[in-house]
This record gives structure tokens, sequence and C-alpha cells, in this order.
């Protein structure tokens, strides 16, 4: 059995390059935004965390 390509026109082609491009784009895009906000988020929960020994400390120290 042989399969038979059948051959793409240059347009289409370009078309489905530029597409591949851009959902990979895209795809980077969003990871960059989850990694940011992963930051953001540890920082948040690091700043919480001190804040909440301080007080531990601060009730135990009395």
């Amino acid at each position: 059995m042989r399969v038979v390509n059948m051959k793409r026109s240059r347009t289409e082609v370009g078309r489905w390059r530029m597409l591949r491009q851009a959902g990979r784009r895209k795809a980077r895009w969003l990871e960059g935004q989850s990694r940011r906000n992963m930051r953001i988020h540890t920082i948040r929960k690091c700043i919480f965390n001190r804040q909440r020994n301080s007080l531990l400390f601060a009730i135990h120290g009395v």
C-alpha cells in the first residue's frame, strides 16, 4: 500500500507555518505568564508567613 502525498501550494504551506508559529508564540507567552504569577504567589506567601511568624513570636514573647 502506497500513500500518495499531495503537493501543497506555497500559500498553503505558508499559512500552516504562520498558524503553527502563532500557536507556539501564544503557548510560550502563557507559560511566561504562569511563571510570573507563580513568582508573585511565592513572594506573597513568603511575606504572609513572615508576618504570621512574627506575630507568633510576639505573642509567645509576652
